[in-house]
């Protein structure tokens, strides 16, 4: 016949035990709802960061193709100046020639008719040259196209545009880096949210733990990079 004496004891004991294991349970769940927290959060986190990175990629995308074909234009109408510059300037060097071959056959009313048909840019380089005695100084320049005065504005215009479509170009080529580094952080926060959202697979804690900080250290280093990009 049992000892009510060493019942009590026993109970106590089977009681303690019960208690420590159901604290020992209690614990376990409140790691795995901080495990579950942390990999929401994550998850919340990860998702509007790839979200803002794609809309920022396709934002950038749609600069760089703007000032691409803002480029294109500019280097299309410097062209056209360009090629306007080089007709005027044969224009007057031919008009030029004429006007010099009539004043040496010494047919002054030719030669008038020839300089009333300058150009107003070409005239001003003109007075300029006889300025300079030509027909007696031997270190006159050769003709008016040679001298400083002789300024043409289309050919200024073609410089100007010119050095528009280079930097309306250099802007696109940053635009479509800017885009692809937005499209890299996209991938780093991908990264993290599939590390986060397959933690709980995972049956062992340590590995969850694991798994969840390489998350945690995904999504800070593309948060930080993120925030230095320039945003559109």
């Amino acid at each position: 016949m049992t000892d009510e004496s060493d019942e009590a004891p026993r109970a106590d004991s089977a009681a303690e035990g019960g208690s420590a294991e159901l604290t020992a349970r209690a614990r376990v769940l409140h790691v795995d709802h901080v495990l579950e927290l942390i990999a929401t959060i994550i998850l919340g986190a990860a998702t509007i960061a790839t979200a803002w990175s794609g809309y920022q990629a396709a934002l950038w995308n749609g600069v760089q193709a703007t000032d691409y074909v803002q480029a294109s234009g500019s280097r299309v109408e410097s062209t056209r100046a360009s090629t306007l510059a080089g007709q005027q300037q044969l224009y007057d060097s031919q008009v030029f020639s004429q006007w010099l071959n009539a004043h040496v056959a010494g047919n002054e009313q030719l030669a008038a008719i020839y300089q009333r048909r300058f150009r107003d840019e070409f005239r001003v380089a003109f007075k300029a040259w006889l300025a300079t005695d030509p027909f007696t100084n031997a270190n006159a320049p050769p003709g008016p196209l040679l001298m400083p005065q002789y300024i043409q504005a289309k050919a200024q215009e073609a410089d100007q545009l010119e050095a528009k479509a280079a930097a309306t170009l250099e802007a696109g080529q940053e635009a479509n880096a800017t885009s692809d580094r937005y499209v890299q952080f996209t991938v780093i926060f991908a990264s993290a949210l599939f590390l986060a959202a397959t933690s709980d697979r995972f049956r062992w804690r340590s590995t969850r733990i694991a798994v969840l900080a390489m998350a945690i250290v995904a999504l800070t280093f593309g948060l930080i990079n993120l925030a230095e990009l320039p945003i559109q």
